[in-house]
């Protein structure tokens, strides 16, 4: 990169990564001179399961989803990386020396810097803003995954359905078997609770749509 261009790049890295904010400057310097800049188009495999890991990624813009694939073609999302974040799995993969458990897909249009592996190990043991960057990094997945584990062990599907839709805005631009990915289901079971919430004058129905029409009624769905 040019001097410019990496005075920019730092810039940028400072601005959306507040916990490396506090970074000293020859440690984000390191980050941006050692990575590799990756942009790629939306719908590009970022990294696939089974494969080693080639860096640390750090997120410019765009979103990474990062799901599991099954034999039978379904998918399950893991999460989401968006700008300002790191991929948790990556991380995990280079503490644990192995490879890539699922797969990462680029949502939108991704910009982003991927540490190599030689550079992530030096800046975690040496540096204490990169090394909390990648705790809290874990800190906040696992309270996700503990939140995801609750929901499905406690909460009934009719309820985890109305929380989604919640969470997704209105309207929902998403076909049935996309949200029955998300919940870990069938698109069978999830279009019969659509046509059952239809019915009650909750939501309405289109073609890859999804309208709220009632979203009180969800909430107490969603909280019940």
């Amino acid at each position: 990169m040019s001097p410019s261009t990496t005075d920019e790049t730092t810039a940028r890295l400072r601005g959306l990564f507040p916990t490396l904010a506090g970074a000293a400057p020859s440690t984000l310097q390191r980050i941006v001179e050692r990575s590799i800049r990756r942009k790629v188009r939306a719908g590009s495999v970022m990294f696939d399961a089974h494969t080693p890991c080639a860096g640390f990624p750090l997120i410019l813009s765009g979103t990474v989803k990062v799901l599991q694939r099954y034999p039978n073609g379904r998918e399950l999302p893991l999460h989401r990386v968006h700008a300002g974040e790191s991929c948790l799995l990556s991380g995990s993969c280079l503490l644990g020396h192995s490879d890539y458990a699922a797969t990462g897909i680029a949502e939108t249009d991704v910009d982003a810097l991927i540490l190599p592996p030689a550079d992530f190990h030096a800046l975690l043991a040496a540096d204490e803003a990169f090394r909390s960057h990648v705790f809290q990094l874990f800190g906040e997945r696992l309270a996700t995954l503990l939140s995801l584990v609750e929901a499905i062990a406690y909460q009934k599907l009719d309820q985890r359905l109305a929380a989604l839709l919640l969470r997704k805005g209105n309207p929902i631009q998403a076909t049935h078997q996309a949200l029955a990915d998300e919940l870990g289901s069938v698109r069978e079971i999830v279009s019969r609770l659509l046509r059952l919430f239809e019915d009650k004058g909750w939501v309405s129905l289109g073609r890859e749509r999804v309208e709220i029409v009632d979203p009180a009624a969800l909430a107490a769905m969603a909280g019940a």
